[in-house]
């Protein structure tokens, strides 16, 4: 399980096995639990909650780790390609079939697929599918030639089947063969203490990407970050850190390097403005660190030395 959290962190930062949220750790919880078994998994959440990265983990906790896994994202192709990459096609099927294609489900044989945003799955699939996971069988389009094969199937939606089977869009039978564990992932707005330790995660993972050391974000930012509303969920909290991470020229990710929908906005200070030359001076120093590429541009822009720089933003909390 070590091995798999550094994979899995290389490549998705915003990845988290250890919450503070109950809901987030009975979703860990269950998904660790059912890993070992063959049972079809559903999870269900807002768009950028993870579930991708959550059904590759159980892929890597369950005996068919060592096997292939792959991902198909139901709205992004038409029924007919759908299909064809499901199950494959014979040369010369459709218009386009140029040669043979064996299909995601033969290419994952022993291992798991992930079939991402299941409740788009067309209606005219969905029986071909339903057989796939009671028989483990299928047909090549274009082919007559039953074949076998040993895929765990793991899908995700953030849709509600349960209106959809109501409204006739999705099979009734379906929906309670992939409905045998459903795992539910809160969204991140549920999830303020989470914000803080997967932003800090993130810091540091896209830090060292970008080749600079940071001490983490200043109190405003932060305080920012666990206030918003996130209606992107851990995918626009990764975009964020990523963006502060590139754009903030210091060690310390300030409010103004967070995009305008995460930070309140603050009219600048002006001169004459009746505020303090404190103030004035502070707004001025944060100003000119986030405009350039360095401490030293900066504290030439201020015509001051470092040292007197590191005293002001010590002073500053900058």
């Amino acid at each position: 399980i070590a091995t798999l959290k550094e994979d899995l962190k290389r490549l998705h930062p915003e990845i988290s096995f250890t919450s503070q949220n109950a809901e987030m750790q009975r979703a860990v919880g269950l998904a660790r639990q059912v890993a070992a078994s063959e049972s079809v998994v559903l999870l269900r959440g807002p768009s950028g909650t993870g579930k991708t990265v959550l059904a590759r983990a159980i892929h890597g906790w369950s005996r068919r780790a060592g096997k292939p896994f792959a991902t198909i994202s139901c709205p992004t192709l038409s029924p007919e390609l759908l299909e064809s990459e499901l199950f494959g096609h014979v040369k010369g099927a459709f218009t386009g079939a140029l040669r043979d294609n064996a299909g995601r489900v033969a290419a994952c044989d022993g291992g798991t697929l992930f079939l991402d945003e299941i409740g788009d799955l067309p209606f005219s699939l969905q029986p071909k599918l339903l057989r796939f996971i009671q028989d483990r069988e299928y047909e090549r389009v274009g082919d007559q030639h039953t074949r076998k094969a040993d895929v765990r199937i793991i899908t995700a939606t953030n849709a509600d089947l349960d209106q959809a089977v109501k409204e006739g869009r999705f099979r009734e039978d379906l929906f309670y063969r992939l409905n045998v564990i459903q795992i539910d992932l809160p969204p991140l707005a549920d999830r303020p203490d989470d914000v803080q330790s997967l932003a800090n995660e993130m810091l540091v993972f896209f830090g060292a990407q970008n080749h600079k050391a940071f001490r983490g974000f200043s109190n405003k930012a932060m305080d920012a970050l666990r206030s918003y509303a996130w209606p992107g969920n851990i995918r626009e909290l990764r975009n964020a850190v990523e963006r502060a991470a590139i754009l903030c020229p210091a060690d310390l990710v300030e409010i103004e390097h967070l995009p305008a929908s995460i930070a309140p906005h603050i009219p600048p200070v002006q001169l004459g403005n009746p505020v303090s030359l404190e103030v004035i001076e502070e707004n001025h120093i944060r100003r000119v660190i986030a405009s350039t590429r360095s401490l030293q541009e900066a504290a030439d822009i201020l015509g001051i030395d470092q040292a007197t720089l590191w005293r002001k933003r010590k002073q500053y909390g900058i």
